[in-house]
């Protein structure tokens, strides 16, 4: 049976993101669908040249789909709607909506019956919808966006700082911990922290706020960069 992949988003340009993926050891041709988040140009990047060159399916939300201007996908195009399924062979994902200031944004549970990973970017807060939909998890993909003093220090000028830590922007690395803390589990074994500014954000910090969270070692936090990801994970 063929391999299930899915590429959750598509924000780098096509020459970076093929290299990417040969680095991981995929080929574009074995991608089984893309899923979009949000329109934000970090997220859909080179996505409808890359689905188009490939004959990728593509799925997001009728919001993102207009926000983009309504784009000829040739076919390819997937709605994703909040709490309705999408079936993959045997891999399911599940779309839910997220408060985040993009159209129609969505984030995503993926499971094949035995485990499932939660991916949760791009959001200023968790509503009692986003954290019933990360009950469960085996492994979980947690924004941990900002630390809230290195923001309020930053050179960010005063429009972007009440953006990034709005209701509606990114989790501050204290919120991020707040949900690992309502979702935590005997059987989440694996968290990785992701989508870290550059600017006002170590990972040393994300690996304390969530270790003591989840009551484990700091060293057990993954810590995805945005030059280098992670390696593979198996929970």
């Amino acid at each position: 049976m063929r391999t299930v992949r899915v590429l959750v988003d598509c924000g780098l340009g096509l020459k970076h993101l093929t290299f990417r993926l040969a680095q991981a050891g995929v080929q574009p041709e074995n991608i089984s669908a893309l899923f979009i988040t949000h329109e934000h140009a970090d997220h859909i990047g080179c996505a409808r040249s890359f689905a188009l060159r490939y004959r990728i399916p593509v799925w997001m939300s009728r919001g993102t789909y207009a926000a983009l201007g309504s784009p000829d996908f040739d076919g390819l195009l997937g709605v994703a709607s909040d709490s309705i399924a999408i079936d993959l062979a045997e891999l399911q994902l599940m779309p839910f909506t997220v408060p985040h200031d993009a159209r129609e944004p969505l984030q995503l549970s993926c499971t094949d019956g035995s485990a499932k990973l939660g991916i949760l970017t791009d959001l200023g807060h968790a509503t009692a919808h986003v954290l019933a939909h990360l009950q469960g998890c085996s492994a979980l993909m947690l924004e941990c966006n900002h630390d809230t003093d290195m923001l309020a220090q930053s050179a960010y000028p005063a429009f972007l700082k009440r953006r990034v830590g709005g209701l509606y922007g990114h989790l501050s690395n204290r919120e991020a911990a707040e949900i690992a803390s309502k979702v935590m589990h005997q059987g989440l074994k694996q968290v990785v922290a992701a989508h870290l500014s550059e600017q006002n954000n170590h990972s040393t910090l994300v690996q304390d706020v969530l270790a003591s969270a989840l009551s484990c070692r700091p060293n057990d936090i993954v810590v995805a960069t945005p030059g280098n990801g992670t390696s593979w994970l198996t929970s």
